[in-house]
């Protein structure tokens, strides 16, 4: 089939209402996809209940689209493929409904054929929709890529290409390649079905064909078993990608073609050995991942996924949990490429409702047609090693809870048995009718997990949660325990066939999970809430002071949830590299600083909050008053010293919780922190006047509707070290074929839009995200509101694909 890109020349605006009163038409904006049409809508201070979507209100809108169709179509099948829609969309042909769609985050397309004018424009009308129906920021519009396929009546179906690994060793791998060839045509089809297996350099591994009939209106499946001998292994350390292309002939005539990436490995699971690729064992050092790609909102744009999934690598993590919803198609091509583990997950709600309008209205009628959506996007992918069907299901505890829980996990080894089922289970949820407390005071759930502390963990232990899980979790391969550390060694003497995974956990608890996955092989890793910070849930991971308002959501202007070990920008905080060195990634201490204007202060924040330091020794006005310093390091003991003079030592290392602190005097200067083991880290003053960098995270782009430049925005000093405390507003001019797709700063509580040209620093960074528009060069230039200019130029060049 021809697949064609089909994200230019689109417009967007609100939803105009044919039965209202006649007024004047919202006007139309030109757009590429993807796209988000909330992020630069207003933010709505007044909303009180608005602090889980970020204070954005939800709307509906229309995106429209002209282009022109061939006389020559009229022989051959027309679809248009959607990778999302955000939500209950409505798809219009001329004027006529082609199709509908409930879930804001699986794929779906329409059959064009009869809706179409043949030799004329035609127009596409899509409508989306956002009201009430998320816990968290979702964004609304076409936020993934859509294509146009255009297909011979004898066709290769829609990812109707499979591989499977059957068989692996070190002298070969037998790989089963299953094509389903749909046959529109008006009589029986015999085709001729060629597939060339390719190795990562483009060489032939291997062919094979044979005829194949296909009779009308059916479809057949077509299965080869391919043998390739010394095959490359895919594994997150040697992420090795190989391609199946079919082709589909009659006679001499090509009929159509189709390709597939795929990576040769296996995946093995028990209680005695753990978790294992190609035989090696495999702790999964986890992260929870929302949807959102930060200034982007949610516009899975395929550059900004896949710089995500480089920066969460690099931060240590080999293992995301796509949470609460099936992952997009490029940020899964990124996790094959770096190796990347995934969980990918169905739903956040089946029947009971989370929010008012949210997708328990439609779980019931529409959750087979997603689970089969998200399997048939995954399932070449040698990445993802588990489908989740839900997360935190409050009915999972009652038996029509558990009926549901298989009913979903049988559906999904029908359609995939090469991959384990899991599902996010809070065993609060499962019990939380039964404790009185909560049920008579009207605690929510994420309230009473971030107020109760140790009792979280008896509730979670308790024989009430052992009894009220014990069915959901034997309709699961894997348990996946959300906040359940105290499960974890009882649960090996109970259930001695359970494996574990801590799908969802506090963030500053990490030393303690680590070593229980460590020391337990049935719990296989663990999954931290949240790697990258997102929009949304705001303020949930704020630092909270007993001198001011507590709650598990912050009061506008929160924007984030401030939980992530990356901010929404890419930079990593303090917890990040904490997280690193309690891996065993990291050998050299790292260095933080509480902000001394808070000083004294009683904390009081949740157990998603890390505390408020940033690694910077840049203070100006404190100097002489106290500051608390935080050195994580794997040593028994560090050494802090300032300006060269010591200020005294502290334990340190996994006994001690890989942290040490020191509460000393600020001063300018040189701030260094030896380990016993003689490794050393320092953090050094900003000195002289700021200067403004800008820096881009690559020379060369495509010119690509999917593909971005990063420019890193900050003020330095000659030295090129921070000046944290100065804060300047920013704004970027693009000049050449490119246009400024972003821009904003990993401050959590920004009134700021990330839509316009200018905006202020945070920490004394900013980050500008570029398009390109066509090939050539694209020059931007940030300057400041002191007149302080930096430029950079990025050469677009045309894509090959």
């Amino acid at each position: 089939m021809k697949r064609q890109q089909f994200c230019e020349d689109w417009t967007v605006r609100p939803k105009v209402n044919e039965f209202a009163e006649l007024g004047v038409s919202p006007p139309e904006e030109t757009v590429t996809l993807p796209h988000d049409a909330v992020i630069g809508t207003p933010r709505d201070p007044e909303n009180g209940d608005g602090a889980p979507t970020g204070f954005y209100r939800g709307g509906t809108w229309e995106y429209t689209k002209k282009f022109f169709v061939p006389e020559d179509y009229a022989a051959k099948r027309v679809r248009i493929d959607f990778e999302g829609v955000y939500r209950s969309a409505l798809v219009y042909l001329n004027g006529d409904l082609a199709g509908r769609w409930a879930s804001g985050y699986t794929g779906f397309s329409i059959t064009a054929d009869d809706f179409l004018r043949y030799g004329e424009q035609n127009v596409l009308r899509v409508e989306a929709r956002a009201h009430r129906d998320s816990r968290w920021y979702s964004g609304a519009g076409i936020h993934r890529p859509v294509h146009l396929i255009v297909a011979e009546p004898v066709h290769v179906a829609l990812d109707g290409v499979r591989v499977v690994t059957r068989d692996v060793d070190a002298g070969q791998a037998v790989v089963e390649v299953a094509t389903t060839i749909e046959n529109e045509d008006t009589r029986l089809r015999t085709i001729t079905v060629e597939t060339t297996l390719l190795d990562a350099q483009h060489r032939t591994v291997v062919t094979d064909q044979a005829p194949v009939s296909v009779l009308s209106g059916e479809d057949a499946v077509f299965r080869q078993r391919l043998v390739v001998p010394a095959p490359a292994l895919w594994s997150p350390d040697t992420p090795y990608l190989y391609r199946a292309l079919v082709t589909v002939r009659t006679g001499d005539d090509v009929l159509d073609e189709a390709e597939t990436t795929f990576g040769i490995r296996t995946f093995q699971l028990d209680p005695v050995r753990g978790f294992r690729v190609n035989g090696e064992v495999v702790d999964l050092r986890g992260a929870c991942i929302h949807h959102d790609n930060g200034v982007l909102g949610a516009a899975a744009i395929g550059r900004a996924e896949e710089r995500r999934v480089e920066l969460l690598k690099q931060a240590g993590f080999n293992a995301l949990r796509s949470a609460h919803n099936p992952m997009s198609r490029a940020m899964l091509d990124a996790c094959d490429r770096l190796g990347v583990l995934v969980m990918d997950e169905t739903f956040d709600m089946w029947t009971r409702s989370k929010s008012d309008f949210d997708y328990a209205l439609d779980f019931a009628d529409w959750w087979e047609r997603d689970v089969e959506a998200m399997v048939r996007k995954d399932q070449n992918h040698p990445c993802v090693f588990a489908y989740s069907i839900g997360n935190e299901i409050p009915e999972v505890g009652t038996p029509h809870g558990a009926v549901w829980a298989r009913r979903l996990a049988e559906r999904v080894r029908a359609l995939d048995d090469t991959r384990f089922v899991t599902s996010g289970v809070n065993g609060l949820l499962t019990v939380l009718d039964d404790i009185k407390t909560a049920a008579a005071e009207g605690t929510g759930v994420n309230t009473a997990m971030a107020s109760w502390g140790d009792v979280l963990d008896q509730v979670g232990a308790s024989d009430l949660v052992t009894e009220r899980t014990a069915e959901v979790f034997a309709t699961l391969d894997i348990a996946g325990m959300n906040y359940l550390e105290s499960r974890y060694e009882i649960d090996h003497d109970l259930f001695p066939h359970r494996v574990i995974v801590g799908s969802e956990t506090f963030p500053t608890h990490i030393d303690k999970l680590w070593d229980l996955v460590q020391r337990h092989p049935h719990v296989i890793g663990d999954f931290t809430w949240t790697g990258w910070d997102y929009l949304g849930e705001a303020g949930v991971g704020r630092s909270q002071y007993a001198d001011t308002p507590a709650g598990f959501m912050g009061a506008y202007p929160w924007l984030t949830a401030w939980c992530g070990d990356i901010d929404i920008t890419g930079n990593r905080r303090p917890a990040s590299y904490y997280r690193e060195i309690v891996f065993g990634l990291r050998s050299t201490p790292y260095l933080a600083v509480q902000r001394p204007e808070n000083h004294g202060r009683a904390v009081d924040a949740t157990p998603w909050a890390w505390s408020d330091a940033l690694s910077t020794w840049t203070w100006p006005g404190y100097e002489g008053r106290p500051v608390v310093v935080e050195v994580y390091s794997t040593a028994d003991e560090v050494e802090l010293l300032l300006n060269g003079k010591s200020l005294g030592r502290r334990p340190a290392g996994s006994r001690h919780r890989y942290r040490a602190e020191f509460e000393v005097p600020y001063a300018p200067g040189v701030l260094q922190a030896i380990a016993s083991t003689g490794e050393g880290a320092e953090l050094r003053t900003a000195t002289g006047e700021p200067r403004l960098v800008a820096i881009a995270d690559r020379q060369v782009v495509r010119a690509d509707v999917d593909d971005l430049a990063f420019i890193d925005i900050a003020l330095v000093d000659a030295g090129g070290v921070g000046f944290t405390s100065v804060e300047r507003r920013v704004r970027v001019t693009v000049e050449g074929p490119g246009l400024l797709q972003g821009l904003g700063s990993g401050d959590p509580a920004s009134t700021e839009p990330f839509t316009d040209d200018n905006h202020p620093t945070f920490n004394g960074c900013a980050l500008a995200v570029i398009r390109p528009t066509g090939p050539g060069e694209i020059r931007i230039v940030v300057t400041d509101d002191t007149g302080l200019r930096a430029e950079v130029v990025v050469t677009a060049e045309k894509s090959e694909r």
